[in-house]
């Protein structure tokens, strides 16, 4: 694809060697309608612009032997020291990163933006890692093909916190891992459905009782499925709030 001008808003620099993947989701809904709005921007570059030889190699067999291809490390520093960094950190998507947190999301939200180094084959060369710097971030504790989809992820989950992207950006503030928790479930209309009701506390106007209502809801289900939340969470509690669903 083409590349869109950087501004001065939220800036995102994609080095990918699948530049037709994007803007993908990030060019629809609330992302995309951002985007053509200048509330952030998105340049793609092509990592094998700066291939080697008339073939343009990106890749070799990795030192040592094993399976697959590794991305050469002058391949992978040329692409990068082409970017124009502008204080923005250099993060590299792969399974072996720090997981990525709403606290992480949050930082690169309040900055100037990032720029995304999406991995293919087996890895990249450890000694670009280490000699740009390079921030390892992932998504969770599973393997992608390459890091394009960690990349729309995690700038999705940035530009969503930018102001002017959210109609109600109060939202953000309830919503799961906003405060350590997981959010609480939600309910609307019909009042009836397949013999389940909403509720009754969420429909008797008494908006103390609806949010004490919410806060035990969350507390159960992040104690329940993220028990690694939940010991977090316990630490900031006043010894009156310990008691807990």
């Amino acid at each position: 694809m083409g590349r869109i001008p950087m501004s001065n808003s939220w800036a995102a620099t994609v080095l990918t060697l699948f530049p037709e993947m994007f803007p993908g989701p990030l060019g629809i809904s609330l992302p995309g309608k951002a985007l053509s709005n200048g509330l952030w921007s998105l340049e793609v570059r092509d990592i094998r612009d700066h291939g080697i030889g008339k073939h343009g190699q990106v890749d070799d067999t990795p030192s040592g032997g094993g399976p697959g291809m590794v991305m050469r490390a002058d391949v992978a520093a040329a692409a990068i020291d082409a970017v124009a960094r502008n204080d923005r950190p250099l993060i590299y998507l792969s399974p072996r990163g720090a997981p990525l947190t709403q606290a992480r999301v949050r930082a690169l939200a309040a900055g100037p933006g990032a720029v995304l180094l999406c991995g293919r084959f087996e890895g990249l060369d450890q000694r670009v890692i280490e000699a740009r710097n390079i921030e390892e971030i992932s998504l969770g504790d599973f393997v992608l093909a390459g890091g394009e989809i960690a990349a729309m992820a995690l700038m999705e989950a940035a530009v969503r916190l930018l102001p002017g992207v959210l109609g109600d950006h109060a939202s953000t503030r309830e919503e799961s891992f906003a405060a350590g928790l997981l959010e609480y479930p939600h309910f609307t209309r019909p009042q009836t459905f397949e013999g389940r009701e909403v509720p009754a506390v969420l429909t008797n106007g008494n908006h103390r009782e609806i949010s004490k209502w919410r806060l035990e809801q969350a507390q159960s289900l992040t104690q329940a499925r993220r028990p690694d939340l939940w010991g977090l969470y316990e630490k900031h509690l006043s010894p009156f709030e310990k008691k807990g669903p």
